[in-house]
């Protein structure tokens, strides 16, 4: 088959996922490059070769020799890029979170629907290794059926990835507790089988609402993503607006009856997420989360904490970035782009991450009152579901 030919716009942090879908003579190749910034399209360009460029990702809309367009702009662009690019009648891979808001999230689905075009949101810890593992383990039956899910994530490079740039504004992300959030949120209602609906959470802005800030209008510092300082009180130039909470604790009700907490932390000295996943008949918990880590499995008892559990399980080997998710997503999103049909990654699934991470910021701020998801309109999960069919 011939290569399939991709236009990325944006060229930000997620960069390397336009590498792993330039793969000339193995299925695809980044014919076109947008991004508003002029230098960072020269710079980056040069990656793929010589690619069409543009500053005006709408340029790339009529181009009949672009195949599908790979979104990975700032999260509060998502929604008017995808309906833009649906609407032209491109695939369209759409980085996560689907959109900031739950209704930005309806509008794009609908707009995928209207018009018929291929949507794919690029979930890509659906891909990671220490997913799948649990995943199968739960399928098997090792710990029996699920009833809680427990996530601890640790963020290490918290203050540097998302205060120092545009993640740190609510307007532009709602808040970590979607923008991060959405992937293990997602995750948890894989492992789970259900989607959430009604969640409380609590938070705050503890830590890096006091550390020194940028002017308006001046550029990140230089090696802002080489260069980690410690302890993160010891963080400058900030972005000049910082009004994202740095912790925050979310518990959630899923519609299948599972009770369900995330926890997260933008100042912990390592960078790991922890699964705790409790059953009829055991539980699991990873211990790291990468390739060649571990999760383990306890399933007979009861008894005292036993570190060498019953059954352990090495999450399996592999290359490239995310622990080889990206080229396997962009696998998938190939396969999808040519045939079309049901992926392991899902819109409807998107969907719901977003609106849990939503509604949990609101109740955040809303001094941990308790509130309800909305569901998703019944006829367009179920377009979804079946495979955009």
């Amino acid at each position: 088959m011939e290569d399939l030919r991709f236009g990325v716009v944006g060229l930000g942090l997620r960069t390397s996922l336009a590498l792993a879908a330039h793969q000339p003579g193995r299925g695809s190749v980044v014919a076109a490059v947008c991004d508003v910034d002029p230098a960072a399209l020269k710079a980056q360009a040069a990656l793929f070769g010589e690619p069409v460029t543009t500053l005006d990702y709408r340029e790339l809309l009529g181009r009949d020799d672009l195949d599908a367009i790979i979104v990975m702009t700032p999260d509060d662009t998502h929604e008017r890029v995808a309906i833009d690019c649906l609407r032209a009648g491109k695939a369209v891979y759409l980085e996560k979170p689907l959109a900031i808001t739950v209704d930005g999230c309806d509008n794009v689905l609908r707009a995928a629907r209207e018009s018929g075009t291929r949507l794919y949101v690029g979930h890509n810890m659906r891909h990671m290794g220490v997913v799948r593992l649990m995943r199968d383990i739960i399928a098997r039956g090792d710990i029996g059926v699920p009833k809680t899910v427990w996530v601890r994530h640790f963020v290490s490079y918290g203050g540097d990835y998302y205060f120092k740039d545009w993640h740190a504004d609510r307007t532009r992300t709602t808040g970590l507790l979607l923008q991060k959030a959405a992937h293990d949120l997602d995750v948890i209602h894989w492992l789970a089988g259900g989607y959430t609906t009604r969640v409380n959470a609590l938070g705050d802005l503890m830590l890096y609402g006091d550390l020194p800030r940028r002017e308006p209008g001046t550029p990140r510092p230089e090696g802002w993503l080489r260069d980690f300082d410690w302890p993160p009180t010891a963080r400058r130039d900030l972005n000049d607006v910082v009004d994202v909470e740095d912790v925050s604790v979310m518990n959630m009700r899923l519609d299948n009856g599972v009770i369900a907490a995330y926890q997260q932390c933008h100042f912990s000295p390592d960078y790991v997420r922890n699964y705790t996943v409790i059953g009829t008949e055991g539980r699991l918990e990873n211990f790291g989360d990468g390739p060649g880590d571990t999760v383990k499995v306890w399933n007979t008892g009861p008894s005292d904490y036993r570190d060498d559990c019953d059954i352990a399980y090495q999450v399996p080997r592999a290359t490239g970035s995310h622990g080889g998710a990206d080229l396997q997503i962009i696998a998938e999103f190939r396969r999808f782009v040519r045939e079309g049909g049901v992926t392991d990654t899902s819109p409807v699934a998107a969907r719901m991450s977003v609106a849990a991470g939503y509604m949990a910021t609101m109740s955040l701020r809303d001094g941990g009152m308790p509130y309800d998801v909305p569901p998703l309109d019944a006829d367009l999960a179920t377009y979804f579901d079946n495979g955009q069919r």
